[in-house]
């Protein structure tokens, strides 16, 4: 990244040569973090897609507790969780603590299966995953592995893990950022087999660290590496075994997704100034359409609604638009519908309800703005401060918000408006990692520390 475009990424607060801290905190954690996706129950099944359920057959989760959130974003990677009744009003000092604890630096999301968490944090040049007891925090196993890496800002915004372990079968699947992969026992953490993205297949180097979470598909494995030749690629979840590997592009931070599109499965990627379309089976380039965002730093996940309408987002001047696609004798069509360069989700998770969709805009040098735009118009229903740059997880009727800040709320949000039912600022240091809803257990993480709070009803 060139001085001038370290510029681009500061914003209010601490500065350092070129680049601030705060700013650049955002940056890079959307990096893995948002790049941050979850389970689906009725409300869920009413709202997304008619093919939602077939796109989930693909993906390999097999899950039968709805309290499991295994991939990044959940079942669905769409940040929506099943309806749960929760606590509101919170009591003084915010819901109840089942326990915290000391972790250690990173950025990585929480994956919970049954009494099992699952995530990973840095340790000197090591990144270490773990297995904790969701009762109680304590580790169950680790398993850490050289992965030397510092990015442009190391010291304020530290060099990861940025990816969340997700579980895929009786394996945890990771990424460091230095584009390093490893399928892991998930009961014993023993490796199972690794890939180096950038030794292996010439992947595009991030500078502020890889964090794109594989895409599971069938008996495989979909990765974004970036590169000449391989920029995507699908490895054999048993094995490690090459799939196939395609397509020439630089690499972002954001992760792709499984969409189906008039009966065809596609898989979609955000990626440095283009969003494209390309088989899960072989690879083959679909479409493609142009999204360019400033230095590359394209981060949030996309979203698929009903209608076969996809909304991308990023900061840095790439703003947001939606594309209409349809298929016809393997053949897709793009339609952008609209574009608004000022509504800019910088890492901030995007939740979808119905035909509106609420995010946190701006972030990335400027103020932030919790958000809520009309899909399908693009027309902007309102825009609240209050919070800074904030990750949304969705229950009901409800959305649970972080913000960097270590701020938690309780929040109703609709097109009418924004109503906070509960507040509490409860983390110390940069949290950038989206919580994990699992029944009424919450956990929280920021930079150094985890937190699993109590938000049953009484």
């Amino acid at each position: 990244m060139t001085n001038e475009g370290c510029k681009h990424l500061c914003r209010r607060g601490d500065r350092a040569p070129g680049l601030a801290a705060s700013q650049l905190l955002l940056t890079i954690l959307g990096v893995a973090l948002l790049t941050l996706s979850q389970p689906i129950e009725a409300w869920c099944q009413k709202q997304r897609p008619s093919n939602q359920s077939q796109q989930l057959s693909e993906t390999g989760d097999s899950s039968t507790r709805s309290s499991d959130w295994l991939l990044w974003g959940g079942r669905g990677r769409d940040f929506v969780a099943p309806d749960t009744e929760l606590l509101s009003p919170w009591p003084a000092g915010g819901p109840r603590k089942l326990w915290s604890r000391d972790l250690g630096d990173g950025y990585s999301g929480i994956a919970v299966e049954g009494t099992t968490l699952y995530t990973a944090y840095r340790r000197g040049s090591q990144d270490v995953i773990t297995a904790l007891d969701a009762l109680t925090g304590k580790t169950m196993w680790e398993y850490a592995y050289e992965a030397a890496f510092k990015n442009a800002y190391s010291e304020a915004v530290g060099p990861g893990p940025y990816a969340m372990p997700q579980v895929v079968g009786d394996r945890l699947v990771t990424a460091s950022g230095i584009g390093q992969i490893y399928s892991l026992d998930k009961k014993t953490g023993r490796p199972v087999w690794s890939h180096d993205l950038y030794k292996e297949f010439g992947g595009y180097r991030l500078e502020f660290g890889y964090s794109c979470h594989a895409l599971p598909y069938k008996n495989s494995l979909i990765l974004l590496a970036g590169g000449p030749d391989a920029a995507a690629l699908a490895l054999r979840q048993s094995d490690g075994a090459l799939i196939w590997k395609s397509l020439m592009f630089e690499n972002a931070h954001s992760s792709p997704l499984l969409i189906d599109v008039d009966g065809q499965l596609q898989v979609v990627a955000l990626i440095a100034s283009e969003t494209i379309g390309f088989s899960p089976e072989t690879g083959a380039l679909l479409w493609r359409h142009n999204h360019p965002t400033g230095n590359g730093l394209a981060i949030s996940t996309p979203v698929w609604a009903p209608g076969n309408l996809l909304f991308i987002s990023s900061a840095y001047n790439g703003g947001s638009r939606v594309l209409e696609l349809h298929q016809s004798g393997g053949k897709t069509t793009v339609k952008e519908l609209w574009h608004n360069r000022k509504l800019q989700s910088h890492l901030s998770t995007l939740i979808r309800h119905g035909d509106h969709l609420y995010f946190t805009s701006g972030g990335a040098g400027g103020p932030a703005f919790m958000t809520c735009v009309n899909i399908r118009s693009g027309q902007v229903a309102w825009q609240e401060r209050g919070f800074a740059v904030g990750q949304l997880v969705k229950t009901g009727e409800r959305l649970i918000l972080l913000d960097e800040d270590g701020t938690l709320a309780l929040v109703e949000a609709t097109p009418a408006g924004l109503k906070v039912l509960a507040r509490e600022s409860l983390l110390q240091r940069t949290s950038w990692t989206p919580p994990t809803l699992s029944g009424s257990t919450l956990y929280l993480r920021d930079r150094k520390s985890l937190m699993a709070l109590d938000l049953a009803t009484r």
